[in-house]
C-alpha cells in the first residue's frame, strides 16, 4: 500500500469513528428526552406529597405531568384543578385563572366546576389594589364573585362570595372617597360632591363603612358653596342613620362653627329628608 493510500485509509477511519460517536451521542440525547411512563396513582401521589409540603410550584408541575402522561383518566381531571390551586397558592394568579378556565371549558358539568369558578374569583379578589390605584381588578373581582353566586346560590362558595362582594364594594367606595377628598382639598367642590353622593346614593356602596364620612364630607362641601339646606339635609340623614358615629359629632361641630342650625328630626321628617340608608 502506498503512503498516499495509507493516509486515505486513516482519513476514512477517522470519519467513520466520528460518525459512530455522533450516532451514539444522538441516541443518548434521545434517551434523556424520553420519559418512562409511570402509574397514574404514583404520579398523583407524588404531586399530592409536594402539595402537602407546600412546594407549590413543584406540585403544579407534578400535577401537569399526571395530565400529560394520562390525559384521558379521571386523575387528569383532578390534576387539572389541583394545578390551578397550586398556581393560586404560589401567587401565580394569571396562570391559576387560565388553568381554572380551561377546566371549566373542558369539564363544565364536573363536580369540581363550582370550585373552579370560585378560584377565579379568589385570584381576582387577592389582586385588588389599594384605593389609590386603578380599580379594574376590583371590577373583575365583582364580576367573578357574582358569577359564583348566580351559578351556585346555595353553595358554601356562594356564601363566602357574598361576604367578599361586600368587601369589594367597600373597596370601590373607598376609591370614590379618595377621589372626593382629592377634589375637596383643591376646593373643586362640585366634583367632590358628585363622588360623595355616589357613595351615599348607590345601593351597593351605601352598605359600606364609608357612608358616615361621605355624609360628613357632603355637609362640608355644601357649606363651602353656600348650599345651606342641602348641608342640613345631609346632616339630618347622618344623625338619623349614625347617631353614635364620630362623623356625626364632627358634622354638628362643623355646622356650629359655620353658624348653621341643624334641622331637628321632626322638621326633617316633615320635609321628607329622613330614610334608612340600608
Amino acid at each position: 500500500m502506498t503512503q498516499r493510500s495509507r493516509r486515505m485509509t486513516q482519513v476514512l477511519l477517522a470519519v467513520a469513528l466520528a460518525a459512530s460517536l455522533g450516532a451514539c451521542a444522538s441516541r443518548e440525547r434521545e434517551q434523556r428526552l424520553q420519559y418512562t411512563e409511570q402509574p397514574v396513582e404514583q404520579l398523583y401521589n407524588r404531586a399530592a406529597d409536594l402539595m402537602d409540603q407546600r412546594r407549590w410550584t413543584e406540585a403544579a408541575t407534578a400535577f401537569q405531568e399526571v395530565e400529560r402522561q394520562h390525559p384521558y383518566s379521571s386523575w387528569a381531571r383532578r390534576s387539572m384543578l389541583m394545578t390551578a390551586y397550586a398556581k393560586y397558592q404560589a401567587n401565580q394568579y394569571d396562570e391559576a385563572i387560565a388553568a381554572s378556565r380551561r377546566f371549566i371549558q373542558l369539564h363544565p358539568g364536573n363536580e369540581g366546576a363550582p370550585y373552579a369558578y370560585y378560584l377565579i374569583a379568589i385570584c381576582n379578589f387577592e389582586q385588588i389594589m389599594d384605593v389609590g390605584r386603578d380599580q379594574k381588578t376590583t371590577e373583575l373581582t365583582l364580576d367573578a364573585l357574582n358569577d359564583v353566586v348566580r351559578r351556585y346560590p346555595q353553595s358554601d362558595y356562594a356564601r363566602d362570595a357574598r361576604l367578599k362582594i361586600d368587601m369589594t364594594y367597600d373597596q370601590l367606595a373607598g376609591k370614590e372617597m379618595e377621589i372626593g377628598r382629592f377634589y375637596l382639598n383643591r376646593e373643586q367642590h362640585l366634583s367632590a360632591i358628585n363622588r360623595f353622593k355616589k357613595v351615599v346614593d348607590d345601593p351597593n356602596l351605601q352598605r359600606t363603612s364609608h357612608v358616615p364620612e361621605a355624609l360628613h364630607r357632603l355637609v362640608e362641601s355644601y357649606l363651602s358653596v353656600g348650599l345651606i339646606e342641602e348641608a342640613q339635609r345631609s346632616a339630618a340623614v347622618l344623625g338619623h342613620n349614625f347617631p353614635g358615629d364620630k362623623w356625626y359629632q364632627r358634622t354638628y361641630a362643623l355646622m356650629g362653627n359655620r353658624g348653621v342650625t341643624p334641622v331637628e328630626e321632626p322638621e326633617a321628617r316633615r320635609r321628607g329628608w329622613l330614610s334608612r340608608l340600608f
